[in-house]
């Protein structure tokens, strides 16, 4: 079966998008989609939903993220990265004169819950069109600011005036307004000049598979690199379904708490569990109620 998560490693150049289009050709699937989108210049870990499991994508959304970056001091662009047109250049003796301290002094300052603001060039919206489409009209609008949390981060290179980081982030953060904002903070200006993404949720950069590799691999070495479903959520309790608890579910029976007893002891914050039959397939991703005594189905794969 081909209901599973694909880890791709993202060249530079390609769109989200193509990236998708070009897996659903290779393993000749009819629904496929992304987890979030990763910028075309930028590169990495592109978590990528097949068949079934797109219906799981909506975990993934806002989950945390991981980044190696690289910042350019001195030159500020339109997009916030390398792929836009200049909007400011400072003043070389200025650049020059920033210290390695000084960024690492400022760069700590962003460990934290903060607002932000996304970029112009982006893909949120307002009123109905995404920021982009306007931005490339020449209508740039600033959204409202975001709250977002850096987790943590770290200067793991240092070569003024570049830099390089390694953050660790919540969902919807846009390490180019980061980049931004820290060259605002220096005085000097900077801009996103490298990005690859190391980890969503609990995936990491070096369980993807490049999309090279998969083009020249044969088909059923290709299907070896699919997740099942029931390895895709690894951050919910899991419960393993009796026969009583699978036909209740395949019949979309209501649940309560006492049918997943066997069940984790506490539950996690957000209430949502996987439970699993007896092959160990994916059953059903379920979520308690409010009063904690009912669960309800958020995703049934019984047929």
């Amino acid at each position: 079966m081909k209901n599973g998560m694909l880890l791709v490693n993202k060249p530079e150049g390609l769109s989200s998008a193509r990236v998708v289009d070009q897996v659903k050709k290779i393993f000749q699937v009819k629904k496929a989609g992304h987890t979030g989108t990763l910028d075309p210049f930028a590169t990495g870990l592109l978590p990528v939903a097949l068949e079934q499991a797109t219906r799981l994508s909506r975990f993934f959304l806002g989950s945390a993220k991981q980044y190696r970056a690289v910042v350019t001091l001195g030159i500020e662009t339109d997009t916030l990265d390398k792929t836009g047109r200049v909007t400011f250049q400072a003043d070389p003796d200025l650049v020059s004169s920033i210290q390695p301290e000084q960024v690492r002094q400022v760069v700590a300052k962003f460990v934290g819950i903060q607002q932000q603001v996304a970029p112009s060039f982006s893909a949120l919206k307002h009123q109905g069109q995404p920021l982009y489409k306007l931005a490339r009209q020449g209508k740039m609008i600033k959204k409202p600011p975001r709250t977002i949390e850096i987790c943590g981060i770290s200067v793991t290179r240092m070569d003024l005036p570049l830099f390089e980081i390694d953050v660790q982030c919540s969902g919807g953060t846009y390490i180019r307004s980061l980049a931004h904002d820290m060259g605002q903070l220096l005085g000097c200006g900077a801009h996103l000049s490298g990005l690859c993404r190391t980890g969503v949720s609990q995936f990491t950069l070096d369980q993807a598979i490049d999309l090279d590799t998969l083009h020249t691999c044969d088909p059923q070495t290709a299907i070896t690199h699919i997740l099942p479903m029931a390895d895709c959520l690894p951050f919910m309790p899991l419960v393993q379904a009796d026969t009583v608890l699978e036909e209740k579910i395949r019949y979309g029976r209501k649940l309560q708490h006492q049918d997943i007893a066997s069940g984790p002891d506490t539950e996690p914050a957000d209430g949502f569990f996987r439970i699993t039959g007896s092959d160990g397939r994916l059953i059903a991703v379920v979520q308690a109620d409010n009063n904690g005594s009912d669960y309800n189905y958020c995703c049934v794969f019984t047929g």
